[in-house]
């Protein structure tokens, strides 16, 4: 249920995106060992992004999202967030400004999220494997 969303440049080769996406579901699966993580890459062209109010004016700065339930563990964010960056440079390598990526990570109680029809905090499964993630 994990969904991640990263806002990057275009110009990344097929291959290295294909090796990125796999590297940041395993450091998120790691982090949260639920099913369905799910990446989703927005890419825009150097003039269609501003920084500071002058577009292009420097390599672009990826921008990614997490949004996924509560997760306790500082140590647990400390390691996905370190996978998640090294991922993500080695696929921007030469194309974006990867030192300064920047990762906010938007966690919900489970009565904010609803699937299926209905909130997971009404869900056992969920309950039960959130329970278990946070000790």
């Amino acid at each position: 249920m994990p969904q991640f969303f990263i806002e990057a440049p275009t110009g990344v080769r097929s291959e290295a995106k294909q090796k990125m996406m796999k590297e940041i579901t395993a450091a998120i699966d790691a982090a949260y060992h639920i099913p369905d993580v799910r990446i989703w890459l927005r890419e825009y062209a150097p003039d269609q992004v501003a920084q500071d109010g002058r577009l292009a004016a420097e390599p672009i700065r990826p921008l990614c999202f997490l949004e996924a339930p509560e997760l306790a563990s500082l140590d647990a964010k400390r390691r996905m967030a370190g996978k998640i960056h090294t991922a993500i440079a080695e696929a921007y390598d030469g194309i974006a400004n990867t030192e300064e990526t920047l990762i906010l990570m938007n966690h919900y109680p489970l009565e904010n999220a609803g699937w299926a029809g209905r909130l997971q905090s009404d869900n056992a499964d969920i309950v039960e494997a959130k329970a278990e993630l946070n000790g």
